[in-house]
């Protein structure tokens, strides 16, 4: 019996012994340590201009996009609609992917391109395909489905004022642009249903906006509110704009939006 345990004692030290260098590895070894996320604002931002790296961060994507006052998906079409506006198309990329993330449809994001097509001008609109096409083809987007027919919505309620109004005002002097302004801006693009009115105004008062077309606001801030946007989401949505077409631009427009809507 004593021989056994002699045995079994030498067993158990060879054992703990062999184990121990695996022991002491794992001893030394420390928990991995979370990574921190990345920054919005790019290591080349934090390199070069470290101010506008932190605004980037705190203010921007640390404050304005996470404001309740404008859903995420809002913000991008606001963002996207002045992007191609001003033809700000190295930037397009990130946002675009940012708003399909956010909620925003292909459908609809396709929608804002052929709306903004008409208010900001063919070339602008071309610019952006190239872009399109690579983020839709990076996410894997059916491009067949962007080919169904698109049903008309039923005309604004003030559009007869509005279609008359135009009628007086260009109808003699340049009948055609005032055929192409009643029956295709407003009789065809602004009742596409691959957006909805709200978004469409959201979107050509975020355009108008970011070129300097505030004269031209108005009625466009007018239909936004009949269409569904609060005053509160359109002063938002100027306030978001501020730092994608500059406080200029936005400053300009949210002066007209007050006088208008107050």
């Amino acid at each position: 019996m004593t021989k056994l345990k002699t045995v079994a004692c030498i067993a158990v030290a060879s054992l703990v012994g062999a184990m121990a260098p695996a022991f002491a590895q794992g001893a030394s070894q420390q928990p991995s340590q979370p990574q921190a996320s990345p920054r919005p604002s790019g290591p080349v931002q934090q390199r070069l201009v470290p101010g506008m790296a932190g605004y980037t961060d705190d203010v921007l994507f640390g404050d304005v996009w996470r404001r309740p006052e404008l859903s995420p998906r809002d913000r991008s079409l606001v963002t996207i609609a002045v992007l191609i506006a001003t033809g700000k198309t190295a930037q397009l990329e990130g946002h675009l992917g940012r708003a399909l993330g956010n909620g925003v449809k292909p459908m609809e994001a396709s929608g804002v391109l052929t709306h903004l097509a008409l208010y900001c001008g063919w070339p602008s609109a071309v610019s952006a395909l190239e872009v399109y096409d690579r983020v839709y083809t990076a996410r894997g987007v059916d491009m067949a489905s962007l080919q169904a027919a698109v049903p008309q919505l039923p005309p604004a309620a003030s559009e007869p004022g509005r279609s008359q109004a135009t009628t007086r005002q260009f109808g003699t002097f340049a009948p055609k642009f005032t055929e192409l302004t009643n029956e295709v801006v407003f009789d065809d693009l602004w009742r596409r249903s691959d957006l909805s009115a709200r978004d469409r105004s959201l979107v050509t008062i975020a355009a108008l906006s970011a070129m300097g077309d505030d004269d031209l606001l108005d009625p466009d801030l007018k239909r936004g509110v009949e269409n569904g946007l609060t005053r509160a989401e359109i002063a938002e949505a100027l306030t978001h704009l501020a730092f994608y077409a500059g406080w200029a631009k936005a400053t300009k427009a949210m002066t007209v939006a007050e006088q208008t809507l107050n």
